[in-house]
């Protein structure tokens, strides 16, 4: 038989069998004895103090008593049922109950044993109580693995309990697991890197997870472990940068010639600011390098960063080469096509606009346009991805909001040219800057950080439900002034019978304070057919209608530079990225805009502070910072979607100072062995030689 190892599945370690395997792939993904170790404890509790039962009270977090239990039974009917048992010690009695799994419990229950319960002391009807405990026989003189005043604390589920696997079950299956390959992890990083920060060899790291003999000893397991996510993370990314600027050539943008200088001198309608100055030099010197331009363009809403995609697309077209932009939604797309053609006006460089409702003959047309090189730009949405868009001499890819689209798509348009093409991403999303190290290590990052001349700050104020007909005047006065408004309503993913609910109520009262034919009003749901979205959306633009209610299908793109005021209802249900977005939507002319954020008066404390937020700065890295607090990384911006984020230990929020250490060690490693060449680096050459053949999927940011 094989020898034991991380790959072995695991319903062959001692304990497991075939029908909790299949529940433990299912709930917790645990497919090989290597994901089971990977099942780090999240607290671990002091199992050495037990109490008698008339020690216990509801303010204890937990407690933990040895007993008999002397008898089970089961009361009430259908949803009411439960299973309560008696558990005597010799200072009182206490309730044990159960809603679930009663079938399991009473054929596994013994009436007459002595078991330990472990769990939170309740007062109901003046009688303790437990609620679905923790509990195991009691044998007098059995060993404790590890020290019994740190015992691990696992995650399970209601599934995994009625296979017995519950905390206590899986700290059993990880005892059996260190038994049978306990000494069998080898190191991954190199030595020398070991020495020289001091860490836990990883074998003893892993066991000190799970089995710590003192706090000293966990503490310094945890660190090896959230050290080791960090650096293969950054190792993979910095990696790939090299690779980007060795590997693979870029197209040379020698020149700074006719189309990009009368553009600039002659046509830009407006003065540049110094942070959109900043980021074209720093695209400019990219794409003269020779090596291939890999740019993640971050900027606030409104910053201005079109006009820079712009200058670079206009840089490709001087050198000889074509560009496209891509944009996730048809909407988007075309309103880049409005405001690039608007800024070229006639003759400067030609634009087409390919989406999904292009009819044929007209795709025809683009199609054989980029083929011979007369097109110079191509704004689109996936259509650009399709196989029968083929480019004379593709120079530059724009992708507009990153983390809509997937990796996959991006590497279509890479392979649209023999050498791959520049990339530039730009988002509106700001990115704390340990997320984008963790993100987009691989990709380097201007930043546009100031507003252009003229717009002023957007105005934000923070209204509760009795304050509506202030909010309603003041919604009057705007279009009054020839001002149009947002009113928002937020989606509640459980039920969208309740947001059309809401929205329709909202709409009722609105009609009523709003009446026709004084007031129009415009209604976009995400329930809505696409083409009556947009015909909505249309009239808005052409100023038809002065209200626009909507769910929050408007977070991203629609630009209507007479819109001032935006009304956000029930406020303390959006995430603070996703209220900073919103608020974006005002502010594109040169009046002052407002945002009002409406919300019932019970808030939480959260709620309270992305709003207290909101009010306080209009400043998105900020907001982001905040934002990045409260919710934690694996919700922000699609960083789900790319797997980038596979972190058991290690956190963004808390680790920052730990992983600018890691990321800075991973450059001088790369500093001093770009190749990995050296003898010592050779377990980090084996773990990224796998899967390198060509343009992979992981060298495309």
């Amino acid at each position: 038989m094989a020898p034991l190892s991380t790959i072995t599945p695991i319903e062959y370690l001692k304990g497991v069998g075939p029908a909790r395997a299949e529940v433990l792939k299912e709930e917790l993904g645990i497919h090989t004895f290597g994901d089971l170790l990977k099942h780090y404890p999240f607290r671990y509790i002091d199992r050495t103090e037990f109490h008698k039962i008339k020690q216990l009270h509801p303010d204890m977090a937990a407690a933990q008593v040895i007993g008999r239990l002397v008898h089970v039974e089961e009361l009430g009917e259908r949803r009411g049922k439960r299973l309560i048992g008696h558990f005597r010690d010799d200072t009182g009695t206490l309730e044990l109950v159960w809603f679930q799994s009663i079938g399991w419990l009473k054929k596994a229950l013994q009436v007459g044993a002595a078991y330990i319960v472990y769990g939170k002391p309740n007062v109901f009807n003046n009688q303790l109580s437990m609620t679905h405990p923790e509990m195991e026989v009691y044998k007098a003189n059995s060993p404790q693995q590890g020290n019994p005043s740190l015992q691990p604390v696992y995650n399970t589920t209601e599934k995994l309990r009625k296979f017995a696997l519950d905390s206590k079950g899986i700290q059993k299956l990880q005892t059996a697991l260190q038994e049978s390959i306990g000494t069998q992890f080898g190191e991954t990083l190199p030595d020398y890197i070991v020495h020289q920060h001091r860490l836990m060899p990883l074998s003893q790291a892993l066991v000190a997870i799970h089995f710590p003999r003192n706090s000293q000893e966990l503490a310094h397991a945890v660190h090896r472990l959230k050290f080791d996510e960090l650096f293969f993370i950054q190792l993979k990314l910095l990696k790939n940068k090299l690779l980007n600027t060795q590997k693979f050539k870029g197209h040379r943008f020698d020149t700074v010639g006719h189309t990009f200088n009368t553009f600039y001198h002659e046509q830009l309608p407006f003065a540049l600011t110094d942070a959109q100055k900043r980021v074209i030099k720093e695209i400019r010197r990219d794409t003269a390098s020779g090596a291939q331009l890999n740019r993640l363009v971050q900027g606030d809403v409104g910053s201005g960063k079109t006009v820079v995609a712009l200058m670079a697309m206009l840089l490709a077209i001087d050198n000889g080469f074509q560009a496209c932009l891509m944009a996730p939604t048809e909407i988007l797309a075309q309103q880049h096509y409005h405001s690039i053609s608007k800024l070229l006006g006639n003759g400067t460089a030609s634009v087409q606009l390919l989406t999904g409702s292009v009819p044929r003959k007209d795709r025809r047309v683009i199609h054989a346009q980029l083929e011979d090189g007369t097109l110079d730009i191509l704004v689109g949405t996936h259509a650009l991805i399709e196989d029968a868009v083929r480019f004379h001499n593709l120079g530059l890819v724009v992708i507009d909001e990153q983390h809509r689209f997937g990796v996959e798509q991006r590497a279509k348009l890479w392979r649209k040219n023999r050498t791959p093409p520049h990339m530039l991403v730009m988002t509106a999303t700001p990115i704390p800057r340990t997320l984008a190290m963790t993100l987009y290590g691989d990709l380097d990052i201007s930043v546009i950080d100031e507003l252009p001349a003229g717009r002023k700050p957007i105005k934000t104020m923070h209204l509760y439900e009795s304050s509506r007909l202030r909010m309603f005047g003041f919604m009057k006065e705007e279009i009054g002034k020839g001002r149009q408004v947002y009113i928002v309503y937020p989606l509640i993913k459980e039920s969208e019978k309740m947001d059309l609910l809401y929205l329709e109520a909202g709409l009722e009262t609105l009609q009523n304070e709003f009446p026709r034919p004084q007031y129009q009003i415009s209604i976009v749901h995400g329930k809505m057919p696409a083409k009556d979205k947009d015909f909505e959306m249309q009239r808005f633009v052409k100023h038809e209608t002065q209200i626009m209610v909507a769910t929050t299908v408007i977070e991203v793109g629609v630009d209507v530079p007479n819109a001032s005021v935006m009304v956000i209802e029930n406020a303390e249900r959006f995430g603070l990225s996703q209220l900073h977005q919103l608020r974006g939507r005002v502010g594109r002319g040169a009046e002052q805009s407002y945002c009002i954020l409406m919300s019932g008066s019970k808030l939480g404390k959260e709620s309270k502070l992305r709003l207290e937020t909101m009010v306080r700065t209009n400043d998105g890295f900020e907001i982001a910072e905040v934002d990045l607090q409260l919710r934690g990384p694996g919700d922000l911006a699609g960083t789900q979607q790319s797997g980038v984020l596979d972190l058991k230990l290690a956190d963004l929020t808390t680790d920052q100072a730990l992983l600018t250490h890691v990321r800075n060690t991973v450059i001088a490693l790369f500093g001093a062995d770009p190749h990995l060449a050296r003898p010592e680096n050779g377990r980090l050459r084996d773990y990224l030689t796998p899967s390198e053949p060509g343009i992979g999927w992981e060298k495309i940011s």
